[in-house]
């Protein structure tokens, strides 16, 4: 199994590495995440085009549509942050890849992992502090639903992030020993 993305066809060693889609939880969890972001897209389409449609001709619209546009750009923003990292699809600075040896690239690899792991979570943590204080103050926001509601996907997506990081951390260590395994 190699869980390390190709940014060509050389047998180059990437830092990219992605969860192996073709496993069964993985598969659900793809599926799942396409799905809720499909549905979330199609949602602000519609709404969308039903305000133009209401403003242009008849001069009017819904008055809570805006704001919910607005929360449902930032969770397809959050929720396809967390679909990226699973697919190794995320922004990644790979400017070191060609000028490390192979012997380091995976540790490298597990560094950064492990890093992007502890980062997450500490915007989780945050996330959940955040949504402790929306709770406490207790405003609404669009459809009357209270805005620690809306703002939850903030520790939700990196909580996401951080188990997606752990995984690959996982697989990167496997990755590391098979290695071992086979040179020794």
């Amino acid at each position: 199994m190699n869980t390390v993305a190709r940014n060509n066809s050389e047998a180059d060693t990437s830092l990219v590495c992605s969860l192996p889609a073709d496993r069964g939880i993985y598969r659900f969890v793809n599926r799942l995440e396409d799905i809720t972001l499909s549905l979330i897209l199609l949602c602000m389409i519609l709404l969308s085009c039903t305000q133009i449609f209401l403003r242009t001709f008849l001069s009017s619209g819904f008055l809570w549509a805006d704001p919910l546009l607005r929360y449902l750009v930032l969770w397809s923003g959050l929720l396809g942050a967390v679909a990226a990292t699973g697919q190794g699809k995320h922004i990644a600075l790979d400017v070191l890849n060609r000028q490390i040896p192979e012997a380091i690239a995976p540790w490298l690899s597990l560094v950064t992992h492990m890093f992007c792991c502890l980062v997450s979570a500490g915007l989780a943590w945050a996330g959940i502090v955040f949504i402790q204080g929306e709770f406490e103050f207790g405003s609404t926001g669009p459809l009357s639903l209270p805005l620690w509601f809306w703002n939850s996907i903030f520790p939700v997506a990196f909580g996401l992030i951080t188990v997606k990081y752990l995984f690959l951390s996982f697989l990167q260590l496997q990755q590391i020993f098979q290695l071992k395994n086979v040179q020794g």
